[in-house]
Protein backbone atom coordinates (compact mmCIF):
# COMPACT_ATOMS: atom_id res chain seq x y z
CA UNK A 1 0.00 0.00 0.00
CA UNK A 2 2.83 2.40 0.84
CA UNK A 3 4.44 1.69 -2.53
CA UNK A 4 1.16 2.39 -4.33
CA UNK A 5 0.73 5.67 -2.46
CA UNK A 6 4.33 6.63 -3.25
CA UNK A 7 3.82 5.86 -6.95
CA UNK A 8 0.64 7.93 -6.95
CA UNK A 9 2.44 10.87 -5.33
CA UNK A 10 5.22 10.65 -7.93
CA UNK A 11 2.65 10.53 -10.74
CA UNK A 12 0.74 13.55 -9.41
CA UNK A 13 3.99 15.49 -8.93
CA UNK A 14 5.19 14.65 -12.42
CA UNK A 15 1.82 15.45 -13.98
CA UNK A 16 1.87 18.84 -12.25
CA UNK A 17 5.37 19.53 -13.61
CA UNK A 18 4.30 18.41 -17.10
CA UNK A 19 1.21 20.64 -17.05
CA UNK A 20 3.11 23.70 -15.84
CA UNK A 21 5.85 23.25 -18.44
CA UNK A 22 3.60 22.65 -21.45
CA UNK A 23 1.13 25.38 -20.54
CA UNK A 24 3.86 27.98 -20.11
CA UNK A 25 6.21 27.14 -23.00
CA UNK A 26 4.11 28.76 -25.73
CA UNK A 27 3.98 32.05 -23.86
CA UNK A 28 7.70 31.85 -23.09
CA UNK A 29 8.43 31.07 -26.74
CA UNK A 30 6.38 34.05 -27.88
CA UNK A 31 8.23 36.26 -25.39
CA UNK A 32 11.55 35.11 -26.84
CA UNK A 33 10.31 35.85 -30.35
CA UNK A 34 9.34 39.38 -29.30
CA UNK A 35 12.72 39.98 -27.64
CA UNK A 36 14.59 38.58 -30.66
CA UNK A 37 12.24 40.29 -33.14
CA UNK A 38 11.49 36.95 -34.81
CA UNK A 39 8.40 36.52 -37.00
CA UNK A 40 6.04 34.29 -35.04
CA UNK A 41 5.28 31.77 -37.80
CA UNK A 42 7.95 29.02 -37.95
CA UNK A 43 10.03 30.81 -35.29
CA UNK A 44 12.16 29.68 -32.36
CA UNK A 45 9.13 30.17 -30.13
CA UNK A 46 7.02 27.86 -32.27
CA UNK A 47 9.80 25.26 -32.29
CA UNK A 48 9.97 25.34 -28.49
CA UNK A 49 6.19 25.11 -28.31
CA UNK A 50 6.05 21.95 -30.44
CA UNK A 51 9.07 20.02 -29.06
CA UNK A 52 8.89 20.82 -25.33
CA UNK A 53 5.99 18.47 -24.44
CA UNK A 54 7.91 15.49 -25.84
CA UNK A 55 11.08 16.66 -24.09
CA UNK A 56 9.19 16.90 -20.79
CA UNK A 57 7.76 13.42 -21.36
CA UNK A 58 11.23 11.92 -21.93
CA UNK A 59 12.80 13.65 -18.93
CA UNK A 60 9.96 12.75 -16.54
CA UNK A 61 9.96 9.13 -17.65
CA UNK A 62 13.75 8.74 -17.65
CA UNK A 63 14.79 10.76 -14.60
CA UNK A 64 11.75 11.49 -12.42
CA UNK A 65 10.38 8.02 -11.72
CA UNK A 66 7.84 7.95 -14.54
CA UNK A 67 9.24 4.82 -16.18
CA UNK A 68 8.50 3.52 -19.67
CA UNK A 69 6.17 0.61 -19.00
CA UNK A 70 2.97 2.44 -20.01
CA UNK A 71 4.47 4.43 -22.90
CA UNK A 72 2.57 2.37 -25.50
CA UNK A 73 5.40 1.93 -27.98
CA UNK A 74 4.30 -1.58 -29.05
CA UNK A 75 2.16 -1.83 -32.18
CA UNK A 76 -0.26 -4.39 -30.64
CA UNK A 77 -1.74 -4.71 -34.12
CA UNK A 78 -2.70 -8.37 -34.05
CA UNK A 79 -5.16 -8.06 -31.18
CA UNK A 80 -6.40 -4.58 -32.05
CA UNK A 81 -7.62 -4.71 -35.63
CA UNK A 82 -10.86 -3.03 -34.56
CA UNK A 83 -9.04 -0.23 -32.74
CA UNK A 84 -6.77 0.48 -35.71
CA UNK A 85 -9.75 0.38 -38.09
CA UNK A 86 -11.65 2.90 -35.97
CA UNK A 87 -8.59 5.15 -35.80
CA UNK A 88 -8.31 5.16 -39.61
CA UNK A 89 -12.03 5.72 -40.22
CA UNK A 90 -13.04 8.23 -37.51
CA UNK A 91 -12.11 11.44 -39.31
CA UNK A 92 -13.21 10.33 -42.80
CA UNK A 93 -16.60 9.16 -41.47
CA UNK A 94 -17.23 12.23 -39.27
CA UNK A 95 -16.13 14.55 -42.08
CA UNK A 96 -18.37 12.73 -44.57
CA UNK A 97 -21.36 13.03 -42.22
CA UNK A 98 -20.80 16.79 -41.85
CA UNK A 99 -20.34 17.28 -45.60
CA UNK A 100 -23.53 15.34 -46.35
CA UNK A 101 -25.52 17.36 -43.80
CA UNK A 102 -24.00 20.56 -45.15
CA UNK A 103 -24.79 19.59 -48.74
CA UNK A 104 -28.42 18.70 -47.98
CA UNK A 105 -28.95 21.88 -45.95
CA UNK A 106 -27.15 24.03 -48.51
CA UNK A 107 -24.69 25.36 -45.93
CA UNK A 108 -21.63 23.72 -47.52
CA UNK A 109 -20.78 24.36 -51.16
CA UNK A 110 -18.75 21.97 -53.32
CA UNK A 111 -17.86 24.49 -56.02
CA UNK A 112 -14.19 23.45 -55.83
CA UNK A 113 -14.95 19.76 -56.33
CA UNK A 114 -15.40 17.79 -59.55
CA UNK A 115 -14.46 14.36 -60.87
CA UNK A 116 -11.09 15.68 -62.06
CA UNK A 117 -10.42 17.63 -58.87
CA UNK A 118 -11.00 14.56 -56.72
CA UNK A 119 -7.73 13.08 -58.02
CA UNK A 120 -5.92 16.31 -57.09
CA UNK A 121 -7.37 16.17 -53.57
CA UNK A 122 -6.34 12.53 -53.15
CA UNK A 123 -2.79 13.39 -54.22
CA UNK A 124 -2.67 16.26 -51.70
CA UNK A 125 -3.98 13.91 -49.03
CA UNK A 126 -1.38 11.22 -49.83
CA UNK A 127 1.50 13.72 -49.92
CA UNK A 128 0.46 15.26 -46.59
CA UNK A 129 0.04 11.95 -44.78
CA UNK A 130 3.69 10.99 -44.20
CA UNK A 131 4.97 14.46 -43.14
CA UNK A 132 1.94 14.76 -40.84
CA UNK A 133 2.72 11.37 -39.31
CA UNK A 134 6.27 12.40 -38.39
CA UNK A 135 5.24 15.89 -37.24
CA UNK A 136 2.61 14.44 -34.92
CA UNK A 137 5.17 12.22 -33.17
CA UNK A 138 6.07 15.31 -31.12
CA UNK A 139 2.44 15.79 -30.12
CA UNK A 140 1.11 12.26 -29.70
CA UNK A 141 4.17 10.84 -27.93
CA UNK A 142 3.60 13.52 -25.29
CA UNK A 143 -0.20 13.61 -24.98
CA UNK A 144 -1.09 9.98 -25.55
CA UNK A 145 2.37 8.60 -24.75
CA UNK A 146 2.62 10.35 -21.40
CA UNK A 147 -0.39 12.37 -20.27
CA UNK A 148 -3.23 9.93 -21.08
CA UNK A 149 -1.75 6.78 -19.46
CA UNK A 150 -0.45 8.69 -16.42
CA UNK A 151 -3.81 10.37 -15.74
CA UNK A 152 -5.55 7.02 -16.30
CA UNK A 153 -3.21 5.39 -13.75
CA UNK A 154 -4.70 7.62 -11.03
CA UNK A 155 -7.94 5.59 -11.34
CA UNK A 156 -10.16 8.62 -11.78
CA UNK A 157 -13.51 8.44 -13.49
CA UNK A 158 -12.66 7.79 -17.17
CA UNK A 159 -14.51 10.86 -18.42
CA UNK A 160 -12.87 13.05 -15.78
CA UNK A 161 -9.48 11.74 -16.90
CA UNK A 162 -10.21 12.54 -20.55
CA UNK A 163 -11.42 15.99 -19.52
CA UNK A 164 -8.15 16.70 -17.69
CA UNK A 165 -6.09 15.57 -20.70
CA UNK A 166 -8.34 17.49 -23.07
CA UNK A 167 -8.16 20.74 -21.11
CA UNK A 168 -4.35 20.65 -20.84
CA UNK A 169 -4.04 19.73 -24.52
CA UNK A 170 -6.50 22.45 -25.53
CA UNK A 171 -4.91 25.21 -23.42
CA UNK A 172 -1.49 24.28 -24.83
CA UNK A 173 -2.91 25.31 -28.24
CA UNK A 174 -3.87 28.85 -27.16
CA UNK A 175 -0.46 30.47 -27.88
CA UNK A 176 -0.44 28.69 -31.24
CA UNK A 177 -3.74 30.26 -32.26
CA UNK A 178 -2.77 33.66 -30.89
CA UNK A 179 0.85 33.94 -32.04
CA UNK A 180 2.24 31.11 -34.19
CA UNK A 181 -0.56 30.30 -36.65
CA UNK A 182 -0.15 32.15 -39.94
CA UNK A 183 -3.06 34.58 -40.26
CA UNK A 184 -3.47 34.05 -44.01
CA UNK A 185 -3.69 30.30 -43.43
CA UNK A 186 -6.22 30.83 -40.63
CA UNK A 187 -8.40 33.04 -42.86
CA UNK A 188 -8.49 30.30 -45.49
CA UNK A 189 -9.52 27.81 -42.78
CA UNK A 190 -12.22 29.87 -41.03
CA UNK A 191 -14.04 33.18 -41.26
CA UNK A 192 -14.83 33.20 -37.54
CA UNK A 193 -13.32 35.91 -35.35
CA UNK A 194 -10.56 34.69 -33.05
CA UNK A 195 -12.73 35.50 -30.02
CA UNK A 196 -15.24 32.92 -31.28
CA UNK A 197 -12.91 30.51 -33.04
CA UNK A 198 -10.51 29.90 -30.12
CA UNK A 199 -13.15 28.85 -27.51
CA UNK A 200 -14.86 26.69 -30.14
CA UNK A 201 -11.52 25.11 -31.12
CA UNK A 202 -10.70 24.40 -27.48
CA UNK A 203 -14.03 22.61 -27.00
CA UNK A 204 -13.37 20.63 -30.18
CA UNK A 205 -9.94 19.59 -28.88
CA UNK A 206 -11.51 18.40 -25.62
CA UNK A 207 -13.96 16.27 -27.64
CA UNK A 208 -11.03 14.95 -29.72
CA UNK A 209 -9.24 14.01 -26.49
CA UNK A 210 -12.13 11.72 -25.56
CA UNK A 211 -11.77 9.79 -28.84
CA UNK A 212 -7.95 9.81 -28.95
CA UNK A 213 -7.81 8.77 -25.30
CA UNK A 214 -10.28 5.92 -25.69
CA UNK A 215 -8.44 4.53 -28.73
CA UNK A 216 -5.14 4.80 -26.83
CA UNK A 217 -6.58 2.88 -23.86
CA UNK A 218 -8.43 0.40 -26.08
CA UNK A 219 -5.32 -0.59 -28.05
CA UNK A 220 -2.64 0.14 -25.41
CA UNK A 221 -0.58 1.62 -28.25
CA UNK A 222 0.50 5.03 -29.52
CA UNK A 223 0.46 4.10 -33.20
CA UNK A 224 -3.28 4.11 -33.97
CA UNK A 225 -3.72 7.59 -32.46
CA UNK A 226 -0.66 8.82 -34.32
CA UNK A 227 -2.15 7.46 -37.54
CA UNK A 228 -5.51 9.04 -36.69
CA UNK A 229 -3.91 12.46 -36.13
CA UNK A 230 -2.01 12.27 -39.43
CA UNK A 231 -5.26 11.46 -41.27
CA UNK A 232 -6.99 14.39 -39.57
CA UNK A 233 -4.36 16.88 -40.76
CA UNK A 234 -4.13 15.44 -44.27
CA UNK A 235 -7.90 15.24 -44.78
CA UNK A 236 -9.65 18.15 -43.05
CA UNK A 237 -7.12 20.95 -43.50
CA UNK A 238 -6.79 20.70 -47.33
CA UNK A 239 -10.58 20.53 -47.74
CA UNK A 240 -10.91 24.02 -46.28
CA UNK A 241 -7.52 25.65 -46.89
CA UNK A 242 -7.34 24.63 -50.56
CA UNK A 243 -10.97 25.59 -51.15
CA UNK A 244 -12.32 22.18 -52.15
CA UNK A 245 -15.40 22.96 -50.03
CA UNK A 246 -16.77 26.29 -48.84
CA UNK A 247 -18.84 26.73 -45.70
CA UNK A 248 -21.25 29.64 -45.74
CA UNK A 249 -20.06 32.15 -43.09
CA UNK A 250 -23.41 32.22 -41.30
CA UNK A 251 -23.29 28.42 -40.87
CA UNK A 252 -19.61 27.94 -40.06
CA UNK A 253 -20.07 27.97 -36.27
CA UNK A 254 -22.41 24.97 -36.50
CA UNK A 255 -21.46 23.03 -39.65
CA UNK A 256 -17.78 23.40 -40.57
CA UNK A 257 -15.90 20.08 -40.96
CA UNK A 258 -12.92 21.80 -39.31
CA UNK A 259 -14.10 23.30 -36.02
CA UNK A 260 -17.81 23.54 -35.27
CA UNK A 261 -20.60 22.57 -32.89
CA UNK A 262 -21.38 19.53 -35.06
CA UNK A 263 -17.76 18.35 -34.86
CA UNK A 264 -17.91 18.57 -31.06
CA UNK A 265 -21.20 16.64 -30.88
CA UNK A 266 -20.06 13.88 -33.24
CA UNK A 267 -16.71 13.37 -31.51
CA UNK A 268 -18.29 13.38 -28.06
CA UNK A 269 -20.77 10.72 -29.25
CA UNK A 270 -17.94 8.69 -30.80
CA UNK A 271 -15.93 8.90 -27.58
CA UNK A 272 -18.89 7.68 -25.52
CA UNK A 273 -19.39 4.79 -27.95
CA UNK A 274 -15.68 3.85 -27.70
CA UNK A 275 -15.83 4.02 -23.91
CA UNK A 276 -18.73 1.58 -23.87
CA UNK A 277 -16.94 -0.62 -26.41
CA UNK A 278 -13.79 -0.67 -24.27
CA UNK A 279 -15.78 -1.72 -21.24
CA UNK A 280 -17.65 -4.40 -23.20
CA UNK A 281 -21.07 -2.75 -23.01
Amino acid sequence: MNKLNQNKKITIRNLSIFAIVVLSIGWIGHGLDVLMKNPSSESLGMLLWIVTPLGACILLRAFAGGGWKDFGIRLNFKDNLLGYSIAVLVFPVVTAIILIIGRISGFILFSGFSAGVLGVFLRIFALALLPGFFKNIFEEFAWRGYLTPKVHSLRLNDYAGHLIVGLIWALWHVPYYLFFLDRALLKSYTTLDLAIFIPLALLAIVSYALVYGEIRLLTDSLWPVLLMHAIEDALVNPLLVEGFVKVKPEAEFFFSPGVSVLVIILFAATGIFLHKLRHGK
